[in-house]
């Protein structure tokens, strides 16, 4: 998912302090994209541990990413056991939105944290966006479709504007917060038709869309051919990012 918010995610990690030789645990992996990124800034001398529930995305992660520096496990990172040590660092993208109480789990993720140790979460919120000057209805409803899924699997849609208070509350002092917008012109890009595809059981099993109205083949020419017909920019996601730490 090489794409404008994989770069948001990015820089979250850099400016929190996730650096060469970090023990780091990537919290819900799913299939290990966020682990890659670790495992570039940890370097030789780091390494990286994904943990999800999820079988299925683990085995696509063990399947496609070969890296020594990367291990995954199988369970839920509210309960790791003493067996996997303590960790530098604990990052997540897109996973306390799905918790029943995001202040409990981070709570739980702090025991597998060494004193001082740091949390950087990025969490996508439908609160502000969509905004564009020109009206643009294929952008809106494929935003819609996303959102109601997510709202039906009783995610909570509005996780960035509760980031900051989900951290202090579960005992960490926050250094900082920022949002981020996906930004799309006729120039530039986000690639919403893998993200829909990846989607697509989900918001078929929820009752959001059908696979025929989805239209998952042409859906970002589509897109692109709207934006660029109406010369329009476009914000369809907003990326809250936080890191705070662990007191010594």
């Amino acid at each position: 998912m090489a794409d404008l918010a994989t770069a948001v995610t990015e820089r979250l990690l850099i400016d929190a302090g996730i650096r060469e030789g970090m023990r780091v645990l990537d919290v819900g992996c799913g299939r290990g994209l966020v682990s890659l990124l670790l495992a570039r800034l940890v370097g030789a001398r780091g390494q990286v541990v994904g943990v999800d529930i999820d079988s299925r995305s683990l085995a696509v992660a063990r399947e496609t990413v070969q890296d020594a520096r990367i291990t995954f496990v199988e369970g839920d990172f509210r309960s790791l056991s003493s067996e996997h040590g303590l960790f530098d660092a604990a990052v997540g993208r897109r996973v306390l939105m799905y918790q029943p109480d995001a202040v409990e789990a981070l709570r739980g993720l702090a025991r597998v944290l060494r004193p001082g140790g740091l949390m950087a979460f990025q969490e996508h919120d439908s609160t502000v966006a969509p905004t564009s000057l020109t009206p643009l209805p294929l952008h809106e409803k494929v935003r819609a479709w996303m959102w109601r899924t997510v709202e039906r699997e009783g995610g909570n849609v509005h996780m960035g504007f509760g980031l900051a208070s989900a951290l202090t509350r579960a005992g960490l002092t926050v250094e900082q917060v920022r949002a981020e917008a996906i930004v799309q012109t006729p120039a530039m890009h986000h690639p919403v038709g893998a993200i829909l595809r990846a989607m697509l059981p989900r918001i078929v099993e929820r009752g959001v869309a059908t696979e025929a109205e989805l239209g998952i083949d042409t859906i970002d020419a589509r897109l692109i051919e709207e934006r660029t017909q109406a010369d329009a920019t476009y914000i369809g996601e907003m990326v809250f990012g936080a890191w705070a730490r662990l007191p010594r």
